[in-house]
Parts: structure tokens; sequence; C-alpha cells
């Protein structure tokens, strides 16, 4: 059977495909189907795979009526598959030799593990020299430019564009300097930033905190692009772009050029922003991102564009805001955006995640569930909402170890009391355990 990790995958491929159906960017369903497969589509796991355009239009019309989840594949029972180059990993390969035409491959090999380009496991030193040997030209070679031209999309929303910029040295919790990091996001048509804040890390909490910031201030975007980046080619984050209907694009490689209207704010907040600032501005990442805010509204949303015929981009994004696609349904909203992670429940019904213990009831002990959780009140979750597939199972809390040294223990010794220093009576192990866990119907009945 498929992992749930390569189901996701190839669901996520299959969104990629139908995705300009759903962007309304074709004029007939019927003959963009057929175009889509009139050459072999490279899916994961399958490799190579040609499909009829009715089973494309099939996708869609499961997508429209069930969601993404649909799109998954189901079981099958020819398990194990060639490992091979992948198309993307082609591309970064070609990429590196490109940057560093004189690096042996053993120097380029490791560079593209520690990037995340593949795993040493699953793609061999071997292969990556053999593949080098056959496209060295290739990477090398003076290629005529590609045709450049200048676009800009017609309506807000329609795309925006992101990317991470590196920023100042903060004062951070633990009285340190550390390095920060700009995660900013622009809206194509009317070059309004639809959120942009400084983080200290560049991972998938990072980018999910900031994509959430700007979907719910600025409405929910057709196309997101971006760039080849590690976080931004994660599962995770596919997923959850996926789960709102948001198409994610990767430029092509050696086309940063491509995403120049990012790339120009980042010279705008160079020149005007980080230029001005004190080391007050620097004490702290709150602080520096109160300063921010304050000049991104002021100065940047409100200043006349010379790509806007001389609006300001605030006053370009208003002028549209009665098309935009904007959150109504918060609640479903935040749950699309939950965090996703596989674990085990072991044997004293625990679950550890990013580093915490959570408990859960003993029923689901040895049982292996997906995890989701919401990182929005701090680094540690105070809860996590099991399922099994899509089915929910109940809800695992934070562990109180204080409280354990209390709890009455079921088959075994009580715990002591800490006014008596003496052990209290047991009262059966299914009240114990009703007690002390929750599961997902008292959850539905309030309790």
């Amino acid at each position: 059977m498929l992992d749930e990790k390569t189901k996701m995958a190839v669901a996520l491929k299959r969104f990629a495909i139908i995705s300009p159906i759903l962007n309304g960017q074709v004029e007939s369903i019927g003959f963009y189907c057929a175009q889509v497969c009139e050459g072999p589509i490279e899916m994961p796991y399958y490799g190579l795979k040609t499909y009829a355009p009715s089973t494309v239009k099939n996708w869609y019309l499961i997508y429209m009526k069930e969601g993404l989840d649909a799109l998954k594949p189901k079981p099958r029972s020819d398990i194990g598959q060639t490992r091979v180059i992948t198309p993307l990993m082609e591309d970064l390969i070609l990429e590196k030799m490109s940057k560093y035409p004189k690096a042996p491959v053993t120097v380029l090999y490791d560079m593209l593990t520690k990037d995340g380009a593949f795993l040493p496991k699953d793609v061999s030193l071997s292969t990556v020299r053999r593949f080098a040997a056959e496209n060295r030209q290739n990477a090398l070679s003076n290629e005529t430019p590609k045709e450049m031209l200048r676009f800009t999309m017609e309506h807000a929303n329609d795309l925006w564009q992101t990317d991470l910029m590196y920023g100042p040295y903060v004062t951070g919790p633990d009285g340190k300097k550390r390095q920060t990091y700009l995660l900013a996001y622009i809206d194509d048509a009317t070059r309004l930033v639809s959120f942009a804040g400084f983080y200290f890390t560049q991972d998938i909490r990072s980018l999910r905190d900031s994509f959430k910031e700007a979907v719910l201030r600025r409405g929910i975007p057709s196309v997101l692009y971006t760039d080849n980046g590690k976080i931004y080619r994660s599962q995770a984050f596919e997923y959850l772009c996926a789960s709102i209907g948001v198409t994610l694009l990767h430029h092509a490689v050696r086309a940063a050029s491509s995403k120049g209207k990012i790339e120009r704010f980042f010279k705008t907040v160079r020149t005007r922003f980080l230029s001005t600032l004190t080391k007050q501005d620097c004490a702290g990442l709150e602080t520096l991102n109160g300063k921010f805010a304050l000049w991104l509204e002021e100065d940047y949303q409100r200043k006349p564009h010379n790509g806007l015929f001389g609006k300001t981009p605030q006053e370009a994004f208003l002028a549209q805001s009665a098309s935009l696609k904007l959150v109504t349904d918060l609640s479903a909203f935040n749950e699309k955006f939950m965090i996703r992670a596989k674990r085990t429940v072991k044997k004293d019904a625990t679950i550890s995640m990013d580093g915490s213990l959570y408990e859960t009831d003993m029923a689901f002990a040895g049982m292996r569930v997906d995890a989701r959780y919401d990182p929005d009140s701090g680094h540690c979750a105070r809860e996590l909402f099991l399922f099994t597939g899509d089915e929910p199972l109940g809800i695992a809390r934070l562990v109180n170890f204080t409280d354990n040294a209390r709890r009455k223990r079921s088959g075994g010794k009580a715990a002591l009391t800490p006014e008596t220093g003496k052990g209290e009576e047991r009262s059966g192990p299914h009240k114990q355990a009703k007690e002390h866990t929750i599961t997902y119907a008292d959850m539905k009945e309030g309790r």
C-alpha cells in the first residue's frame, strides 16, 4: 500500500493539473483536458504516465464534490518502485552545476543533500555522478537567453509573489543577537503587500504563520508564485495551499528574475527601512516588527507607484475590493491551517511532539494516528486532535506532571497525596481512564 505521504503527493499533483480549471484560466474544460493529456505526465510514485482526458475531467469533478482528500489514489497492492532522479531533482542538480562549475560531484552531492534536494537513501552518489557526466555540457553551455517579458495580472489576488529576505540581527529572548528573516507576499496586480513580517526562523511554522496573516487580511489568492526554496517545496505547505484552493507555482530554475516585483520590494525595504534602523529598533523582534508595520502602512502602501500610473498600492487594491475572495468561515479556515504529523501512540497512551509529551485514551495505545494541532498559541500546543484517515479519533492533552503525581493508578498502588504522603484508594480502571482522558465524543458534547 502507498503511505500517506505518497498519497498526498499524488493528490497535490492532480490538484496542480486541474487548478487552471478551478481558477477560471481555461475557456473550455474539454479542450484543456485533451491538451494536458497530449503527452505523458510525471506523477509522484508512478513516474511518467499517460492519462485520458476523461480522467483529468473526473479529477476536477471529484475535487469539486469531495475536496482535496478525494484526489488521493485508492490503496494498491503493487508497492515497490525503483528510485530515480525526478525532473525536480534534475533541475536542482543542474542549477548547482551551473552555479559551481569547478566543484567536484562529491561536493555538489553534499550540498544537494544538505539543501534537502533529496535524501542519500533515495539517490546515491554514483547516480548523481552518472547524471552529471551526461549533462555537464548542458549545465555549462552558453544557452540562448530566454525571452523575458514583463507581465502584470489584471485583477487583485489573481497572483501573489512571495519570497524570503535576510533581515537585521535582533536581540532574542535569551539576550543574544539572532539573525532575522523577512517573509513577504505582494499582490502582482496592485503591488500591495498582503503581509510582511520578520521571524527568527525560516521554517514551515514561520511560513504558515505569515501566509495565514496575509490571507486573513487580504483574501485568498488564486495563485502563489515562489522559488524552489526548501520550505516552499514542503508537502505540508503544498497541502495547506491546496486545502484553501490556492495553486502553488514555482518559477523555473535560474529564472529568479520572474519574481521581479517581490525583489523590487525587498530593495525598497533595504534602502528606505533597514537604512533608518537604530540600535533601539533592534532591541527585540516585537519592536522591529512594530516599527516595520508602521513603515509599511504609512510609507510603502500609501506611496504612488509608477507601475500603477500614479496610484498607491492601497488605492489600487481597494478599488477591486468587491471582487476579493475573503475568509468567511474562520473555524473551517483554522482547521485547514493546522500542522499535521504522523505519530504512534506509545504503550502508556502518550505522544511526543516537538519535544513535548501529550496523553490520550489508553484505548489508542499502539495506534498510528494523524495528529493535527494549531501552534498559534506558542511553540507548544496545548492539545492535539487525533485522526485515523479522515475520521476524528480523539484528543491528546499536554501532560501535566504535577497532576499525574497525584493520580490514582489502575492495577497498582495509588499515587502519594501531598497532604498525607499516603496512597489514595483506587476506584477502578475504567473510572480513572474516563476522568483523566478526553475522547472525541466528549469534545462533541462540550465536556
